[in-house]
């Protein structure tokens, strides 16, 4: 399962993920307890599937572009500014440029992370 590397070919993309697209890679899920796949990179724009295994946590960080979560399947708890942030699927949170954050999941949960780069993009693998 490798990340897909889709730029905007034009003003709209619309493309309706399969479920393997959807699928995070079990193997690092259990070995690392989180692991993602990169949907859309282009220019400033990062869309990223994340999943959290059960029991699997996502250490503090921040960045300094904006952030979006939206929870798509289970149960997921962020902690930003000292506050637990519980959600179920259906549930969008939203983090400002610089704001240190971390996740945890007791069930396991997959999320779409978005995040705008302001500025200057970060450099491309």
């Amino acid at each position: 399962m490798s990340s897909m590397n889709r730029i905007l070919d034009g003003d709209v993309l619309v493309h309706h993920l399969t479920e393997d697209e959807r699928m995070i890679d079990p193997d690092l899920l259990a070995r690392h307890g989180r692991a993602g796949r990169t949907l859309v990179k282009d220019g400033p724009l990062r869309l990223t599937i994340m999943g959290i295994a059960a029991g699997g946590v996502l250490p503090a960080h921040s960045t300094d572009a904006p952030v979006t979560v939206h929870l798509l399947e289970g149960e997921v708890t962020f902690n930003a500014l000292g506050r637990d942030y519980p959600l179920t699927t259906g549930d969008v949170l939203v983090f400002a440029p610089g704001i240190e954050h971390s996740a945890r999941s007791e069930k396991g949960g997959t999320f779409l992370l978005t995040v705008i780069y302001l500025g200057h993009p970060p450099a491309t693998a």
